[in-house]
């Protein structure tokens, strides 16, 4: 696991962004895997950025998104279809036929999580998933105490999830309380991670994950086992791990 510590959340930003931009240019066809939340929105003003200066092209690229709101439908403000159109989808040339969001509004759970599942496989896998994380500890909608094994479901989202999310929203009363997430089974077979991490209140869950016990009480832990992850933070996210920079082990790099 190699670990960049940033200065603040605009260099982290950069700091993910070109990494995702050196997988577009190395294969232009790449499956990537998207991330919602406030956390990913400068990462992906700097690709747009770079898209408008003519550096890098997402005319033939996959993109898979993490998870959907159960309920909520694409045209809401509030749903993931809608923030990835705001945010990114609609400032770049993705063919919108690549693009891949769970439907929120389907009628039959199973039949969407398995072609989902279906439709990742088909492409060939996941080549780069960006991730964010909750308090909680959870990446995707995959809270504590879900199983490791799981692939594209229906979760039940935690308190501290729905509460941490109604600031998207007029109350929390209005907050779902479902979403369809790809699992940590599905995240974890992708080739290449990049999760990204910014505020005071990410710096123990960000060193539980790194240094605890992997456990589906922490979701996030299971990124121990991947072979190929990037965890980029700024100061604040890393603050108790500061300590420990320099270190270079067989499984950790922090810089």
């Amino acid at each position: 696991m190699r670990i960049i510590v940033a200065k603040n959340y605009e260099e982290l930003s950069t700091k993910a962004a070109h990494l995702i931009a050196g997988q577009l240019i190395m294969n232009p066809e790449t499956r990537l895997g998207l991330a919602t939340g406030a956390t990913p929105i400068g990462t992906y003003k700097v690709l747009v950025k770079m898209y408008n200066d003519g550096l890098i092209d997402f005319k033939k690229i996959v993109s898979f998104n993490l998870d959907e709101y159960y309920g909520i439908d694409s045209e809401n403000a509030q749903s993931y279809y809608y923030f990835m159109n705001k945010n990114l989808f609609e400032k770049v040339n993705i063919d919108k036929n690549n693009i891949n969001i769970p439907n929120g509004m389907c009628e039959d759970i199973e039949k969407e999580c398995n072609d989902y599942e279906a439709k990742i496989r088909g492409k060939g896998g996941i080549d780069l998933q960006l991730l964010g994380i909750g308090r909680n500890g959870h990446i995707g909608f995959n809270e504590p105490d879900l199983k490791f094994e799981a692939m594209t479901h229906l979760v039940d989202l935690d308190d501290d999830t729905i509460d941490a999310n109604s600031r998207f929203f007029d109350s929390i009363d209005e907050v779902p309380k479902k979403a369809i997430s790809m699992g940590i089974k599905t995240i974890m077979h992708s080739k290449k991670i990049v999760l990204i991490a910014s505020g005071i209140d990410k710096a123990d869950t960000v060193y539980d994950m790194i240094f605890g016990p992997i456990n589906p009480n922490l979701p996030a832990s299971a990124l121990q086992l991947h072979k190929d992850v990037t965890v980029i933070l700024d100061e604040d996210a890393a603050r108790k791990i500061s300590g420990r920079r320099g270190m270079d082990s067989k499984y950790i790099k922090i810089e």
